[in-house]
């Protein structure tokens, strides 16, 4: 037999392709999925950004090759975002660059800045680019436990110190993607703390800025006095204006850092459309009420699945930022896992979760609901649930194999 690519051999079985295998056929024998599957944002791209795409790709000009970087339009565009939201001024020319959204920019970073075997600390449960990421490009992952974000950073110090050889990075994303947890300030003070104690550079993931709703604003890690020497930040516009189609997403902050991510993306892309960019660039310079339109649907969209799933017999914590709800497995089914809950969900529920254990070993125990389906759809899957619980939830003892033959 024919063995595997050497970067191939390095990935592991994806958690989430069984779940989407098994969605498939159940659509493709006409079952009506309820999705919360993929963090796939459902709806429309606010007018005025379409127009403006709309209008500039009438002008042939804009149909030849872009500017990798981004362009400039686009570049001083984030650097007001940044002046305007966090107060933190940025230099458009070196220290912001344009990706094709925050996951192609995130990995081109870890090529930039890894070598094989260098040590990178990531938090688990985890967004999988944040380790995969840096894996293909031959580096070495530490996973760090953050169930919470105290729990992330009592562990990092012994994390660093177990590790052979030193990590050369910290990963931080909040609000977090799948957990939803959120951080102020202080948090980030003391990861540049022990980022400085331990000479580390700082991959912030900030992609859910503006998905919050019960609370102050989050933050960035550009914020703190001394952290853009050796941070930078990764943002999107897929959630905030409802734009993932479009692949548009920015890195900000160390000049040092975003000259290494645009000398990689120099050899592999001529950047995004550039009418794409300019329609980005209308979004982030233009009226916001949008924005507020978007998180209020997510909001009202957390409140009606919080509240029916709760009643449906499924407690589920209240998410306080992010299109995400981290719900734990309810406890009589608690013993089956996250990726076989999953998938006793999809078939006698039709409602399609993704399995914490996908996000990393420590997401076990969980599943991540998304925010994608209208009020009416929740409240059918909260319908579904309840039914499906009543069967399968009532004994605790019950296997899923046992559970089918009952069915």
């Amino acid at each position: 037999m024919t063995p595997e690519f050497h970067r191939i051999r390095r990935l592991p079985p994806y958690v989430f392709e069984e779940v989407n295998r098994l969605k498939a056929k159940a659509r493709a024998r006409g079952d009506d999925i309820i999705d919360f599957g993929m963090g796939n944002p459902d709806m429309p791209t606010p007018k005025h950004i379409v127009d403006k795409l709309v209008e500039t790709v009438q002008d042939p000009k804009a149909h030849r090759y872009s500017a990798s970087r981004g362009i400039q339009g686009l570049r001083k565009a984030i650097a007001a975002y940044y002046a305007r939201r966090f107060e933190v001024k940025l230099n458009p020319d070196s220290e912001v660059i344009a990706t094709l959204g925050s996951k192609e920019g995130f990995a081109n970073l870890a090529q930039a800045i890894s070598a094989p075997g260098d040590v990178i600390l990531v938090p688990n449960p985890a967004y999988p680019i944040h380790a995969f990421g840096f894996i293909l490009a031959g580096a070495v992952i530490r996973h760090v436990p953050a169930t919470s974000p105290e729990e992330f950073l009592s562990r990092l110090d012994q994390a660093a110190r177990h590790s052979v050889p030193t990590p050369s990075a910290v990963v931080v994303s909040y609000p977090s993607n799948p957990t939803a947890q959120v951080v102020g300030l202080d948090f980030y003070k003391e990861i540049l703390a022990f980022a400085e104690r331990r000479d580390l550079l700082i991959l912030s993931d900030l992609a859910y800025a503006e998905i919050y709703f019960d609370g102050n604003p989050p933050p960035s890690m550009l914020q703190v006095p001394g952290a853009k020497s050796r941070t930078i930040e990764f943002n999107s516009l897929s959630k905030t204006y409802a734009m993932p189609g479009w692949r548009m997403g920015f890195a900000a902050g160390s000049e040092r850092l975003v000259s290494a991510l645009s000398r990689i993306k120099s050899y592999l892309d001529y950047g995004a459309f550039t009418p794409v960019q300019v329609a980005a660039a209308a979004a982030l310079n233009g009226p916001q009420d949008c924005v507020d339109e978007i998180r209020a649907t997510y909001k009202a969209r957390r409140d009606v699945l919080c509240d029916a799933m709760g009643r449906a017999g499924w407690e589920i914590p209240v998410p306080p930022a992010s299109m995400f709800a981290w719900a734990p497995i309810p406890a009589a089914l608690s013993h089956v896992g996250s990726l076989e809950f999953s998938k006793m969900l999809l078939e006698h529920a039709k409602v399609a979760v993704a399995p914490g254990l996908g996000f990393g070993e420590y997401g076990e125990g969980h599943v991540r609901i998304a925010l994608v389906e209208n009020e009416q759809r929740i409240r059918q899957a909260a319908r579904n649930v309840k039914k499906f619980l009543a069967q399968f939830g009532s004994n605790s003892a019950a296997s899923p194999a046992k559970a089918d033959a009952s069915s």
